[in-house]
C-alpha cells in the first residue's frame, strides 16, 4: 500500500500581497491627515508590512527578489508620472469621483514606493550577507593555515 503524504500548497505571494496592501493603507492614511493618532496607526501598519515583506524575502530566491524590486521601482515611476500631470487632472479625466481617484493614486504611490524600497533593502542585505560570508570563510581558511603546523590535506 502506498502512503500519500499530503502537503499544503501555500503561495509565497501571500506575504507580498499583505505587505503591499498594508503599505497602501499606511500611505493612504497619512496622505489625508497630519494628525498624530492616524500617523501612529499607519506606522504600526507599515511595521506589519515590513514584517510580511521580510517573510516573503526569506521565502524566495535572490533572483526573484531582484525581479520584484525592479518591477516595483518601474511601477512606482509609472505611478509617480501621474503626479507630474497632477492627481486632480487625472481624477477629472478618469470616470468616477475625482477625490477618490486622487486618493487612491496617492495611496498606490506610497505602496509601490515603500514596497520597492523594502524589497531593495532586503535584497541588499541578502547580497551583503552572501558576500560577507564568503569573505569570512576565506579569512578563516587563512587563519587556519597560519595557526596550524600541519596540512589539512
Amino acid at each position: 500500500m502506498h502512503v500519500v503524504i499530503q502537503a499544503t500548497h501555500s503561495s509565497d505571494r501571500l506575504p507580498l500581497a499583505v505587505s503591499f496592501a498594508c503599505f497602501v493603507v499606511a500611505g493612504g492614511t497619512t496622505a489625508t491627515t497630519d494628525a498624530t493618532v492616524p500617523t501612529l496607526g499607519a506606522t504600526a501598519v507599515a511595521i506589519g508590512a515590513v514584517y510580511a515583506l521580510a517573510l516573503y524575502a526569506k521565502a524566495v530566491t535572490r533572483r526573484t527578489l531582484a525581479q520584484l524590486s525592479i518591477a516595483f521601482w518601474i511601477a512606482f515611476i509609472a505611478v509617480a508620472g501621474l503626479h507630474a500631470v497632477g492627481l486632480g487632472t487625472v481624477g477629472a479625466t478618469v470616470p468616477g469621483p475625482a477625490e477618490t481617484i486622487a486618493f487612491s493614486l496617492s495611496a498606490i504611490t506610497w505602496g509601490t514606493f515603500l514596497t520597492a524600497c523594502g524589497s531593495t533593502a532586503f535584497l541588499a542585505a541578502r547580497e551583503y550577507g552572501a558576500s560577507a560570508g564568503s569573505h569570512v570563510e576565506a579569512d578563516e581558511q587563512v587563519l587556519e593555515g597560519e595557526t596550524s603546523d600541519y596540512s589539512t590535506r
